[in-house]
């Protein structure tokens, strides 16, 4: 399995950029592995799901970015948990926090958003969380496409915890307008839910078509077939830490921005 390429900038002002996306169930678990994890995929930009969202939710998360070399770009409770943190190469042009239309009964959605600037690039950003609801999902999916239409930028990224698989309606609703990073480029481990013992792949990373896919998946050595001893894991990540972070696995992409 070859490495996955690091961040760089191109020549021509692309940029070669590591996206993760990674549902991290509210800082509950044990943060410190959190932190180590994130820090060992050396992301550009991480699209949070299930930040804190209560109690001094904007301490911890800050606490968060800062343990793992990172800033605050938005989101939070704001956006109902997800948020997007970044490393100090992205300038941030403008941000938005989108709260969806709320269903009587169920835990109100919303989208975390940015316009960024890496290198010569220029990028539009969403993190998302959709409904555990089916309907609900699909309908969110459909808000989600419209929302990166909107933002005005030519290139845009889109990760999230979608709570249901390839197979799901919201899932391929995504995957015909947007690239999905895993199919296209397939690199690591697929599942990323459960942790002790991964069998769907719940959470994404999309891509519009012109950004070129270098690789996407779950660092390894989490699938079980590189933990019996494959030498080609991602440095600094433990199947340890993966386990012990949160009750998912994050995602990682690594991705060629055309120049603005």
């Amino acid at each position: 399995m070859p490495l996955l390429p690091n961040s760089r900038t191109e020549p021509d002002g692309s940029a070669v950029i590591r996206v993760l996306s990674y549902n991290i169930r509210s800082m509950r678990d044990d943060t410190d592995a959190l932190a180590r994890v994130i820090r060992a995929c050396e992301p550009d930009l991480v699209l949070v799901q299930e930040a804190p969202r209560f109690f001094r939710w904007r301490k911890k998360l800050a606490r968060l970015a800062l343990a793992s070399d990172l800033v605050i770009v938005t989101g939070g409770a704001t956006a109902t948990g997800p948020a997007v943190l970044s490393s100090l190469r992205v300038s941030v042009e403008r941000t938005e926090d989108v709260l969806l239309p709320p269903t009587p009964g169920l835990h109100r959605r919303g989208f975390a958003t940015a316009v960024v600037r890496v290198a010569g690039t220029r990028l539009g950003v969403l993190s998302c969380h959709l409904s555990l609801q089916k309907d609900e999902r699909y309908e969110q999916s459909g808000m989600l496409l419209d929302r990166l239409a909107a933002m005005g930028v030519e290139h845009a990224i889109a990760g999230g915890d979608l709570n249901e698989g390839p197979d799901g309606p919201a899932f391929r609703r995504l995957a015909d307008g947007l690239t999905d990073c895993r199919a296209a480029a397939p690199w690591g481990g697929e599942h990323t839910w459960t942790p002790t013992d991964p069998y769907q792949r719940i959470d994404a990373i999309f891509a519009t078509k012109d950004i070129e896919v270098l690789g996407c998946g779950v660092p390894p050595p989490l699938s079980a077939e590189l933990e019996r001893g494959n030498p080609h894991g991602l440095p600094g990540v433990s199947g340890t830490d993966l386990r012990a972070a949160t009750d998912h696995l994050p995602v990682l992409a690594a991705l060629r921005v055309p120049a603005a």
